[in-house]
């Protein structure tokens, strides 16, 4: 039940991103497509909530919750960004908005954009954490906590990832060819 309510978490973000850009957009309603995009947090709530329930009717925590969190993490981490990401070609393919702007390729600029990256995903692997030492002192010490510890154990893994590569560029930033 928690997967099938994560796909369909997944599937309402996208549902609600393309309606409330085509109210926005194609409809001239932008008050309303900012309602509709307001509402994809409950999205998560609603996933928390059933979560919650879950485990506390005596559910044995395992990968699902788990990924549930992760989900939840990632979503407020990257959620943002990404409606942004997607609204910029939305706006300039359809009404004549101002075209994307591409992420810098070289030197300090691109250092800076790596590390604003990598605090978006840390964010993410951070509210997953999180939520997951939560359904841990949820559980208490009766249920097998295993597979939420190796969720956390993975997201400390994300963090790292996104340090040393946004490391590497600022230590070994990339130039620009000359010629």
């Amino acid at each position: 039940m928690i997967v099938t309510l994560i796909i369909i978490c997944e599937v309402g973000f996208w549902v609600l991103l393309a309606g409330g850009l085509a109210l926005r957009y194609l409809a001239g309603m932008p008050r309303a497509g900012a309602a509709v995009l307001l509402m994809e947090p409950l999205l998560e709530v609603v996933l928390l909530t059933v979560t919650a329930v879950d485990l506390k009717n005596g559910a044995e925590p395992d990968w699902k919750h788990g990924l549930a969190a992760v989900y939840i993490g990632f979503t407020v981490g990257l959620g943002h960004r990404t409606i942004k990401w997607v609204d910029t070609r939305v706006a300039h393919r359809f009404v004549g908005g101002p075209a994307p702007v591409p992420a810098p390729k070289y030197g300090t600029a691109r250092a800076v954009h790596e590390w604003k990256t990598a605090a978006h995903w840390v964010l993410a692997a951070v509210v997953a954490i999180g939520l997951l030492q939560a359904a841990v002192w949820y559980v208490g010490g009766d249920g097998d906590i295993g597979s939420l510890r190796m969720w956390q154990e993975k997201m400390l893994f994300v963090i790292g990832v996104n340090v040393v590569v946004a490391t590497a560029y600022t230590v070994f930033p990339k130039r620009e060819p000359v010629g």
